[in-house]
């Protein structure tokens, strides 16, 4: 359908987007993959032109590290909006025949990679697993977004407005589904689901979830440690050399144009030594490659707990505070258990400074509810960590948190 009005509820929300895109442009991860693959389509939802996909909406949230909620309300009143001009059923059931057809698609691709992998030319594997990496997504990405277009024709048509009968779908050019359209992808958007992870190749990392592990908890929050050792002659040598070696990897294939093993090449580097990153860092942004930097930081906010904690603390020990920060920020969005998970490692680690910096950024961005519920995940090892971090903050967000707690049973009256 061609946008002629924008209803208040289309302001509203392309507003808040605009704001959104903005932060997200500065982390890269998601974001980066949708200006290059559809900028003109990106372009038109940021105008308010064409509805941004849900999913789309929720990949940018997880990169920049907020809650979705208001985001969630924000869209679906568009949606509603949207769907009910003129010609809105008929646009959703087109839409949903198209998803089908792109899922059936991708399952039968999958199929086909998984076949070629069995038995893969050692020069072809890194390139088929990037593909089923990318299908996989389109896959997660249709699957959601036929279940919410299924919800959107449903509600629709419990009120359906007047005239629709008469108006006709226009026709779609496919694009697939894991990036936004104004040709085939712009009127869905998925009911809130688990977001895709960012495909990268079978040797990437990415994917990986943070996991609730034992720690040792004291009752009182540490004072953070200072007494990490640098790395060795040696061992520094061996980082320069390391880096060196795949920025030119990295030269040679962006120069062949075979851009999915180059980001396999940055992902294999989180599997490697963390104290070789900040070395990595450094080559990358002499050579140009700074945004290389972004994306793979962003890759490696989806790792374990105990390898989140290496790379955080390799990154704070060399002196890249701004990039500790951006790691553990971008881990934000995760749901509580897991931050816990984040923050147990992280002590375990003798990473105190980075446990207290995570659990700042999360009181900055998330709600004390939120954070009272991070606190029962285990009272012992985050209730004086959150409290030394809330008084940090503000004697304001000290009391927030505190009332919190007390509500929530976590600290007694």
């Amino acid at each position: 359908m061609t946008v002629t009005h924008m209803t208040a509820e289309m302001a509203e929300f392309t507003h808040w987007l605009g704001a959104l895109a903005h932060r997200a442009e500065r982390v890269g991860g998601w974001w980066a993959v949708f200006a290059e693959r559809d900028p003109d389509g990106l372009r038109a939802c940021l105008d308010g032109a064409e509805l941004l996909p849900w999913d789309v909406v929720a990949s940018l949230l997880q990169d920049v590290g907020e809650d979705p909620e208001r985001g969630r309300r924000l869209y679906a009143a568009a949606a509603g909006a949207h769907d009910r001009r003129p010609g809105g059923a008929t646009a959703l059931v087109a839409r949903r025949e198209l998803m089908e057809r792109e899922l059936r698609h991708a399952e039968a691709r999958i199929q086909e990679l998984r076949e070629l992998l069995r038995r893969p030319d050692p020069e072809e594997a890194a390139r088929l697993a990037h593909d089923l990496a990318w299908t996989r997504d389109d896959h997660a990405r249709a699957t959601a977004r036929i279940v919410d277009l299924t919800d959107r024709l449903d509600r629709l048509h419990a009120t359906p407005p007047p005239g629709d009968a008469a108006a006709g779908p226009e026709p779609r050019r496919p694009r697939g589904a894991r990036y936004a359209g104004t040709e085939d992808a712009a009127a869905e958007g998925p009911a809130p689901a688990a977001v895709p992870d960012l495909p990268a190749g079978a040797a990437a990392p990415r994917g990986a979830r943070f996991r609730v592990r034992g720690a040792a908890r004291t009752a009182e929050a540490p004072e953070p440690d200072t007494t990490a050792a640098a790395p060795g002659p040696d061992e520094a040598e061996e980082a320069v050399r390391a880096a060196a070696n795949a920025v030119y990897a990295l030269q040679r294939l962006r120069a062949q144009g075979r851009t999915g093993e180059a980001h396999v090449l940055l992902c294999e580097a989180l599997g490697g030594p963390p104290g070789r990153l900040p070395a990595l860092a450094d080559a990358l942004h002499r050579a140009g490659f700074g945004a290389d930097w972004g994306t793979l930081l962003w890759e490696a906010a989806s790792l374990p707990p105990d390898r989140l904690a290496a790379v955080a603390g390799a990154l704070a020990d060399a002196g890249r505070a701004d990039d500790c920060e951006q790691l553990l920020r971008q881990g934000l969005a995760r749901p509580v258990e897991e931050l816990a998970g984040a923050v147990a490692a992280l002590v375990a680690e003798r990473h105190d400074r980075e446990a207290h910096a995570l659990l700042t950024a999360f009181l900055r961005a998330r709600t004390p509810e939120e954070a009272a519920r991070l606190a029962a995940v285990d009272p012992a090892l985050l209730m004086p960590r959150l409290g030394a971090a809330a008084r940090g903050l503000s004697p304001a967000d000290d009391r927030a948190l505190r009332h919190a707690l007390r509500v929530a049973g976590v600290l007694g009256a």
